[in-house]
């Protein structure tokens, strides 16, 4: 295979697509006998046959529909490239590459990209979640151009290797299934003694700030689940599994997607975001345009 020639593969691409050397020689403007040479040269590369005879036409072989495969994908995107380098560079798509923390609210990280995804120049957009450290580690590997999260870095990290860029902040509401939830609208928050609580991360900001509000409202709750993931939680938390936190500034979209019901706002607690970079000037249009930079 260190043999194996781009160009032999296009030829072999283009006979797979003719079904025969004589169509795909008039195609390519080469005498039969010189693509039937260059095809010998090809299959001695790959080690096999990737044809075979049938009714005098080419059938592609196991062989080579595996290498027919890999061809297609080579060349489509080999054309998408061609396409690209013929636009100006100002119209070409920029690539945007994006961690968000697995405890982020879809809904919330969805509305943070939006104003990248509506710019005038085309993003192409690579979002993964994860972890924040696991992210933060890709950001100073240079695999991603922004995180977003809800935990700050600790201080050595934001001097040494990343800037951090405040974006959003809500008060948090809790959730429950429609049961439970007008069980403990009645005397909130004394209701919420002994219930069931879900909990998005426990080392999470607005967690730890949500524990201190129940410690002075002399309220304690059974912490019976830790679940790291925004839609993850929200499904146990319809399901009657227990109360969870959620953004009062999306509350109609999760009660109407979950079929939860809001108990009540803690306007006492806040959940802040934040985009982090490597660096406090971001050259990036659309990493600027997430953290509100754009002019």
């Amino acid at each position: 295979m260190d043999q194996l020639n781009l160009r032999h593969l296009y030829y072999f691409w283009i006979i797979s697509r003719e079904g025969s050397i004589a169509k795909a020689s008039e195609l390519l403007d080469l005498a039969p006998q010189t693509l039937s040479g260059q095809l010998a040269t090809f299959e001695e590369a790959v080690g096999g046959q990737v044809f075979s005879r049938e009714r005098r036409r080419l059938v592609l072989t196991e062989l080579g529909q595996l290498v027919q495969a890999y061809a297609n994908d080579i060349f489509a995107l080999t054309g998408e490239l061609s396409e690209t380098l013929r636009l100006a560079p100002s119209d070409r798509p920029l690539r945007l590459a994006v961690g968000v923390s697995a405890s982020i609210h879809k809904l919330i990280a969805f509305q943070l990209l939006q104003p990248a995804l509506t710019l005038k120049r085309r993003m192409n957009l690579d979002c993964r979640t994860g972890r924040a450290e696991d992210l933060l580690l890709s950001l100073k590997r240079k695999e991603l151009d922004v995180v977003l999260t809800d935990r700050m870095p600790h201080t050595e990290e934001v001097t040494d290797r990343f800037a951090v860029h405040p974006l959003t902040s809500s008060t948090i509401s809790l959730f429950a299934a429609p049961a439970l939830a007008g069980k403990l609208r009645d005397n909130f928050p004394v209701s919420l003694n002994h219930q069931p609580l879900l909990a998005n991360a426990t080392d999470a900001p607005f967690f730890q700030k949500l524990m201190n509000w129940l410690t002075i409202s002399n309220v304690r709750m059974d912490l019976v689940a830790r679940v790291d993931d925004s839609a993850l939680i929200k499904v146990f938390g319809r399901e009657g599994l227990g109360v969870f936190a959620a953004p009062t500034a999306i509350k109609k979209e999760v009660c109407r997607q979950y079929q939860v019901e809001e108990i009540a706002p803690v306007t006492a607690v806040t959940d802040q975001l934040y985009a982090i970079t490597r660096s406090r000037k971001v050259a990036h249009e659309g990493v600027r345009a997430i953290c509100g930079d754009l002019e």
